[in-house]
């Protein structure tokens, strides 16, 4: 799983999700895409998943980008914990999507290999998606 190896701060506040994304939203890498079309929250466990569905449904071809990553650590308080306290310690980590963002990216294999292991990705996140092909510039 995907996790940050040095935080500067180890709690974050929660903070807005709404918004659409200004960076990350055009693709870079590959051919083909994964686009964002709402915000929320991915976790680390979801791109993994997401991932390792892609990988199988590919077999061994092509090359996958992922373009976001789980930087934001999400904390929580044990069940029936009294009020006060303070703040709970770190459970796990999440990437924060805005509408737009280039969620994952896919190159070297043919288009309807893609758009089947983006549609088996796409069912593992959280988050509204459409597939994209990137336009040729003459």
């Amino acid at each position: 799983m995907l996790l940050p190896k040095k935080l500067k701060h180890r709690k974050h506040h929660r903070g807005p999700i709404r918004g659409r994304s200004t960076a990350g939203n055009d693709i870079a890498f590959g051919q083909f895409a994964l686009k964002s079309s709402e915000s929320g929250w991915v976790t680390a466990r979801q791109i993994e998943a997401a991932r390792r569905a892609m990988t199988r449904s590919v077999q061994r071809g092509g090359k996958i980008w992922i373009r976001m990553f789980p930087d934001k650590p999400i904390t929580n308080h044990g069940n029936e914990s009294v009020m006060g306290g303070g703040k709970g310690a770190v459970d796990h980590f999440v990437a924060v999507v805005k509408a737009g963002k280039i969620l994952f990216e896919m190159d070297g294999i043919t288009e309807v290999q893609a758009r089947e292991a983006m549609r088996l990705a796409c069912h593992k996140l959280p988050v509204k998606t459409r597939f994209i092909v990137k336009q040729h510039t003459v």
